[in-house]
């Protein structure tokens, strides 16, 4: 499904502000693939997303998606395939817009009223009501009035509206509180598992990496330094993630949000 082999970035190359964000990166995702990213700041994490995303050109290497190069394909030629979730609740939706015309732009409706039929507001009715925040009862409501929970809720709603061959989820809920993040992750799970969507998550909570998908990554200086699937990962506690990185980085993990979430 998605295959990075040997990419590399250096940004600011021959200067005093020369850093190597990725190195020598391989990676193979099989479909339906649910994998969980962990690793300190810096490691590179977001960095790889947007590779993914195209938002630069890799050094070297490349990225195939569902058996295309990517390498060089422009953005907004990947954004068809790709979906992607940020850690600010306010980046994914239009927030002057209201709810069901964001659901319409990203359903390819065109986002207007008076483009849409009334089978497409049954659509966005039935699944805002799988989010469980009464959102089916306010679709005429501009999305700059709804709580960042709601938000992030609706773009995760709005980033599979049509089924993505790979979903991006960057910390998407560490910018919630506690009960909105819980919510917002059962939803992911739900609505991935339903799909069999090819997920990529980035997260800080390491219960959360050993707990959520089939596969949990650890990053450390742009590579990847602990890839655990199937009985092994299984079985693996956080202590022994911890252990297993500083085997496998040299050093201890010195991110204190990964630290502390799990205390």
């Amino acid at each position: 499904m998605l295959t990075i082999s040997d990419i590399s970035k250096t940004f600011n190359p021959g200067t005093v502000n020369e850093k190597t964000a990725i190195s020598g990166l391989f990676l193979h995702l099989n479909p339906g693939d649910f994998v969980t990213i962990i690793g300190s700041n810096g490691a590179g994490k977001s960095t790889l997303f947007n590779a993914i995303c195209g938002d630069f050109y890799t050094d070297k290497g490349t990225i195939k998606l569902d058996g295309q190069d990517i390498t060089f394909q422009l953005p907004h030629l990947r954004a068809r395939q790709i979906g992607r979730l940020f850690q600010d609740p306010l980046r994914g939706t239009a927030p002057g817009m209201t709810i069901e015309e964001n659901l319409s732009l990203a359903a390819g409706s065109g986002g207007w009223l008076s483009r849409m039929r009334k089978s497409d507001r049954v659509r966005f009715r039935d699944r805002l009501a799988l989010l469980d925040m009464g959102l089916e009862d306010r679709m005429k409501q501009p999305v700059g009035l709804l709580s960042g929970g709601q938000r992030q809720a609706l773009t995760l709603l709005m980033a599979t509206m049509s089924t993505p061959k790979l979903l991006l989820l960057d910390e998407h809920t560490a910018a919630l509180d506690p009960g909105t993040a819980e919510k917002v992750l059962t939803l992911t799970k739900e609505i991935v598992e339903r799909d069999r969507i090819t997920t990529m998550m980035v997260t800080h909570n390491m219960q959360d990496a050993l707990n959520l998908g089939n596969r949990t990554l650890m990053m450390n200086a742009g590579g990847i330094v602990l890839d655990v699937s199937g009985d092994e990962r299984a079985g693996l506690t956080v202590e022994d993630l911890l252990r297993r990185f500083r085997e496998g980085a040299g050093k201890a993990l010195d991110n204190d949000r990964i630290l502390l979430s799990d205390s």
